[in-house]
């Protein structure tokens, strides 16, 4: 029998289905209503839209709804320069906006790939920065999670062979919910000067350091990391994203980071709301003090019933379930009792590392959150 020109896509999907990691959007759910937990609103700045709102409206109301046309080429360009110095200002060195974290990794990564360069990453990063590798036909390695004698091994047999070494790592890594050693990472940076430090800040931006920079912020790192790219759309409630970098680092980028060149800008009404929404998070230091205290208690809460749970303070809590079945039951279970906390499956875990992860934010209250624990533990498989 012939092949319809559609059956092999709709064997695809099948074969999805069968090993339960077929994807659907959720259904439109009403705030307040549920215990959300799969949000990356870790701020919680949600919760304060309407005053969020008033300010805004009273600041940008004039701020246009599209852009029209790419940052090269665009004339609205003020609310777009305004957010770069904001940020700029924030960390010391120039910002340079993207249309999403994806758009930042997949075209700064592959535009760094100039003959010479050796590529070195932590085997848990970002998709998106696994896809500007593959965009830029880079040459890498990569090395066991945060484990800094396998990377030191690599860079004393490859650094000397390059003309140029970039270490890559996420600073608060999406899917694990663990911090990266940053301060023994810039050692290995200081020791070999032809390394580079490429850190994704984007799940600690606006939830780590006193004014919410991330990692490097917290641990006193920043000028040693060489790019740092950050998101609008988690934290900042917002969309898009920033690379910070050097002068002549930023300019390189804006002159060869094809995801920067050839998309349209972010509407200027999105940069004037995160103008907005960023000063904010700078002023959030009782939250994400909170944050922190919650998520120490809600590991706590869920290790002491037996669950395996990693400890630590970050707001990202994975519940590893190992199957793919077990993690969809297990989420269905908690929509019952109103609780949101979605599978994670292949390919975005390795076999074996299913889960369900739960993203933690400060507008969670503490009942709220010894709710969710006493649910998990009913809603057990």
């Amino acid at each position: 029998m012939s092949e319809t020109r559609y059956d092999a896509y709709s064997f695809a999907l099948a074969s999805l289905e069968n090993e339960r990691r077929l994807r659907t959007v959720p259904e439109h759910r009403e705030r307040g209503e549920w215990i959300d937990l799969c949000s990356n609103d870790y701020m919680g700045l949600s919760t304060i839209e309407g005053e969020l709102h008033q300010e805004f409206g009273s600041l940008y109301s004039d701020a246009a709804f599209s852009a029209s046309a790419s940052r090269l080429l665009a004339l609205d360009q003020r609310y777009h320069n305004r957010l770069e110095g904001l940020l700029g200002d924030l960390y010391g060195r120039p910002a340079l906006l993207f249309n999403s974290g994806y758009h930042a990794n997949t075209g700064v990564v592959a535009a760094l790939n100039l003959p010479g360069t050796l590529f070195v990453s932590d085997k848990l990063i970002h998709a998106s920065m696994i896809d500007g590798l593959r965009a830029g036909r880079c040459e890498f390695l990569r090395f066991r999670h945060n484990d800094m004698a396998a990377l030191e091994r690599i860079l004393a047999k490859e650094a000397a062979k390059h003309e140029r070494v970039v270490v890559m790592t996420e600073s608060l890594f999406s899917m694990d919910g663990d911090l990266a050693p940053l301060p023994e990472m810039v050692e290995l940076r200081r020791e070999y000067p032809n390394v580079l430090l490429y850190v994704d800040e984007a799940h600690a931006f606006g939830v780590r350091g006193k004014q919410g920079l991330g990692l490097a912020e917290e641990l006193g790192v920043l000028d040693d990391i060489d790019i740092l790219v950050g998101t609008l759309g988690k934290a900042a409630y917002s969309a898009g994203a920033f690379c910070i970098a050097t002068k002549v680092m930023h300019d390189y980028l804006l002159n060869t980071a094809r995801s920067f060149i050839f998309s349209t800008a972010l509407p200027p009404v999105n940069m004037a709301w995160s103008l907005v929404t960023v000063k904010r998070l700078t002023e959030m230091k009782r939250e994400r003090t909170y944050l922190r205290e919650l998520s120490r208690f809600f590991r706590g809460g869920l290790i002491s019933a037996g669950f395996d749970v990693p400890e630590g303070d970050s707001p990202i809590v994975p519940l590893i379930t190992g199957d793919a079945a077990k993690a969809i039951e297990w989420a269905a279970r908690l929509r019952e009792a109103h609780i949101v906390a979605m599978p994670i499956r292949r390919p975005t875990v390795p076999e074996g590392g299913e889960r369900i992860r739960f993203s933690l934010n400060a507008a969670l209250t503490w009942e709220e959150a010894g709710t969710v624990i006493d649910n998990i533990n009913k809603c057990r498989p």
